[in-house]
């Protein structure tokens, strides 16, 4: 990972972006106090700011932490903070569901420690348990349902995670001082399913989302209609399958999402897969403007305001794209990813034409010979390739707020898997929004270089932003 010169935190300060949390800190010459680039508090002046690696040199600078953003809960990459590093994975993993199903020891070995050290390490860090943090966003996901669904009391305790109504109505009218049915809208009912709000900050270039996804849509598990402004894929979490449509919003900057009754359990992950696959947490008025600095990216800008980065739905499933798209065609890869799924995906039965079956998972595949899946078209190279993926991705879990180092510790030793593959792994699966795949051919192309080193100095003006810079790219090649 290259690191962030100065003006390029700074522009990560500007928009506040929490992927940025924990890389770098920033002291605030007429405050004397160091914060995080997610602090609430007024954006300073570029001259007033003083940017350092750890809070540990801030203070050696003589500036103290601000008791705002408290840069000791930061996620950092540094071994000095493995804690608050453990916190921020735990969190997102808690507010994706992890523990509706499963327990605290559960989640504790997923992340490689005791369940006494998680424990601690939230406590410490956020004055709630785990449990009680989980409480917290099941809360939060019920009343978004009460406010948005027609479902059962009953079906949406559970589908919040609550083990029984009982408790989920105790804890409701503790936390917001009346019954759930207090707070019940009259909305229409679904029969098929259950349909959910997904909210954004404007513009979001829809259309060109959609664009991107369905040249890489794969057969079976994925539909995109681009004229319909509609994208539709198959679900599988845990023991829940079904399908998901999505479309516009028709009169609010927000997406709709219609998913199958059977996927109401796992509602709450279903629902974080989303907002990473249409990137939907971004800033873009603030990547925009600093894309504009490049004039050769304008005429995109204007073109398709609001252009995101499409993330993992499924980090697995992308990352086998990903190799699968390997010195092919981007039509290549989909036809080579249409017959792996064929091949060794599950069937499900869906309402939806086109959607059939589900991708298979790291350890189907990775029970599956090397030359077997050869068979679907691969040389056997990059068939070893992908079933060493599948093994690795066995043994560990990739997602998203996992860090880079992470990222190339577990992917980077598998034979086959070079910078290419890791820049998209980063800025697909990752959500890093200053990956940048200066190997790619197409990009290349669009900058006129010679090759990645020079394709990376030409975009080292628009960093932290080069990922979407590349989306632009690939749309002007």
């Amino acid at each position: 990972m290259e690191p962030l010169d100065d003006d390029t935190r700074y522009r990560g300060l500007l928009a506040r972006d929490p992927r940025f949390d924990g890389r770098f800190v920033v002291g605030v010459t007429t405050t004397g106090v160091y914060c995080r680039p997610i602090c609430p508090a007024r954006t300073p002046g570029r001259a007033r700011c003083e940017f350092f690696d750890q809070p540990a040199q801030a203070e050696r600078a003589g500036f103290r932490a601000c008791l705002r953003c408290r840069p000791e809960l930061a996620p950092g990459a540094a071994p000095v903070d493995a804690i608050p590093r453990l916190v921020a994975a735990a969190t997102a993993r808690i507010a994706a569901g992890a523990l509706n199903d499963g327990s605290v020891e559960d989640l504790a070995d997923e992340l490689g420690v005791t369940a006494r050290h998680l424990r601690r390490a939230v406590v410490d860090a956020l004055g709630v348990s785990p449990i009680e943090l989980a409480q917290t966003h099941r809360l939060a996901f019920a009343k978004r349902l009460l406010h948005d669904s027609s479902l059962p009391l009953t079906t949406i305790a559970f589908a919040s995670g609550f083990a029984s109504v009982r408790r989920f109505n105790g804890l409701f009218r503790a936390r917001f001082k009346r019954p759930p049915g207090a707070i019940r809208r009259q909305v229409a009912t679904v029969d098929d399913g259950l349909v959910l709000r997904l909210d954004y900050r404007p513009p979001l270039a829809w259309r060109a989302m959609l664009e991107f996804l369905a040249v890489r849509a794969t057969p079976g598990v994925e539909v995109v209609d681009v004229d319909a402004g509609r994208y539709a894929r198959t679900v599988a979490i845990g023991a829940h399958t079904g399908w998901v449509e999505v479309t516009a919003h028709p009169e609010r900057p927000a997406l709709v999402a219609r998913l199958a009754a059977s996927l109401v359990p796992v509602a709450m992950p279903l629902v974080a897969r989303l907002r990473a696959l249409f990137d939907l947490d971004a800033e873009p008025t603030i990547i925009d403007e600093a894309l504009a600095r490049d004039p050769r990216l304008r005429g995109s800008l204007r073109a398709t305001p609001g252009l995101r980065v499409p993330q993992a739905f499924d980090a697995f499933e992308c990352c086998a794209r990903i190799v699968l798209g390997q010195q092919v065609s981007v039509k290549g890869a989909t036809t080579l990813t249409g017959r792996l799924v064929a091949a060794h995906g599950a069937a499900i039965a869906t309402p939806i034409a086109g959607l059939t079956h589900r991708f298979p998972t790291a350890a189907e595949l990775a029970k599956v010979a090397p030359a077997t899946i050869a068979g679907i078209g691969l040389p056997a190279a990059r068939a070893r390739t992908l079933s060493g993926l599948a093994l690795a991705m066995t043994s560990a879990r990739l997602e998203r707020g996992a860090t880079l180092e992470q990222l190339t510790a577990l992917l980077g030793t598998v034979p086959g898997i070079g910078p290419w593959t890791l820049d998209l792994c980063a800025m697909r699966v990752l959500g890093w929004p200053d990956a940048f795949p200066g190997s790619d051919l197409v990009v290349r192309r669009a900058l006129g270089a010679a090759d990645a080193t020079r394709a990376e100095a030409l975009v080292a003006p628009l960093r932290p932003w080069r990922a979407y810079a590349a989306m632009h790219l690939w749309r002007i090649a």
